[in-house]
């Protein structure tokens, strides 16, 4: 009888350990938190996809709000694989490694919606030298999300984009810091969060250029409600979801394909769901008492011809190696 019941033991072990091992657990660290509009698309769409196309097999724990890591060390962190096999890579903080990703975010005007989905989604095979600095980096895509466009926040009334003049505008793009340059403005550096707010509300600074959820975020509306936005205004904001490429590697194949087969489905939804948050976004800040208005396309075409971003471009190219076939693809992709 004992012997029956030791066995017994062993047989329930052994059946605890090999279920145990049907679940894939895979770590997913986001510097945001839970609740806008990217970070709920990537929970509620993407991450249940590939429990529902890997029939459970994959499980992923998310941690936000830099739980894991904070923005500047998801490349660090995922590269490393431990305390993380996913995370959120944005390449406007990972300028050393991922120098040809910053061309994205040198066009003042661009896709919106569901095209601009598709640009990102097919960026990578169409651009080799891209995926080179993503494989230096022991990086595996599975996933590109994007942002919302930019609006301009002004304190003060503003009829079009020629009243930035002269006037102190803060952004935190080197790209478009030049633009502000290029438009007569006086770009001003300072770091995000309370003291934007309080700068806009003392008059130290005119305005703010920045992806219209941010600036609602800080309450910048509240100092500055004058606010000019469009779609075409777009931010060129890549939001890498990457894996641990040694990890992505040891996966099976059916779990790739599982992912893969994720990602295809959230792609084909994800431009509704930008199109109906932004819209949804410049409507809580006009219940919010903003002064909003949605820009010409003649109104956009004068910025986008006022910003001289060509010539902001070529000298970027001319200091970075494979640069000038990036930016020609690109700018090809993307009708510029």
């Amino acid at each position: 009888m004992k012997n029956f019941l030791l066995s017994l033991m062993m047989i329930i072990i052994f059946a605890g350990s090999a279920f145990a091992e049907e679940v894939t657990r895979l770590t997913y660290s986001d510097h945001e938190p839970l609740g806008n509009m990217r970070t709920r698309f990537l929970n509620d769409v993407f991450f249940r996809a590939i429990e529902k196309e890997s029939n459970g097999h994959i499980k992923i724990d998310s941690h936000w709000n830099g739980e894991i890591s904070i923005s500047y060390d998801a490349l660090k962190t995922v590269k490393e694989g431990t305390k993380a096999q996913i995370t959120v890579i944005v390449p406007e903080y990972c300028m050393k490694e991922l120098p040809l990703h910053q061309i994205f975010k040198s066009f003042p005007t661009g896709p919106a919606g569901q095209e601009q989905v598709n640009f990102f989604r097919g960026i990578y095979d169409e651009i080799p030298e891209l995926m080179k600095e993503i494989d230096a980096q022991n990086l595996h895509v599975i996933f590109v999300a994007t942002g919302y466009p930019a609006a301009f926040f002004s304190s003060k009334p503003l009829r079009n984009l020629k009243d930035i003049r002269g006037q102190k505008w803060r952004s935190a793009s080197f790209w478009h810091k030049d633009f502000l340059t290029n438009a007569g403005a006086i770009p001003i550096t300072m770091a995000w969060g309370q003291g934007v707010f309080d700068a806009l509300n003392d008059g130290t600074l005119d305005g703010l250029m920045v992806n219209v959820d941010s600036g609602y975020d800080i309450n910048a509306h509240k100092a500055a409600p004058h606010i000019l936005t469009s779609q075409r205004l777009w931010l060129g904001h890549e939001y890498i979801i990457a894996m641990n490429k040694s990890v992505w590697e040891s996966l099976s194949e059916n779990d790739r394909r599982a992912i893969e087969s994720a990602a295809e489905s959230s792609y084909s939804l994800l431009g509704d769901v930008m199109n109906e948050a932004y819209t949804r976004q410049l409507n809580v800040l006009r219940s919010d008492g903003a002064d909003v208005r949605v820009m010409t396309d003649e109104e956009v075409s004068f910025w986008e011809e006022t910003t001289n971003y060509r010539e902001i471009q070529n000298k970027y190219v001319s200091e970075h190696d494979n640069a000038v076939s990036v930016i020609e693809a690109v700018r090809k992709r993307i009708n510029h």
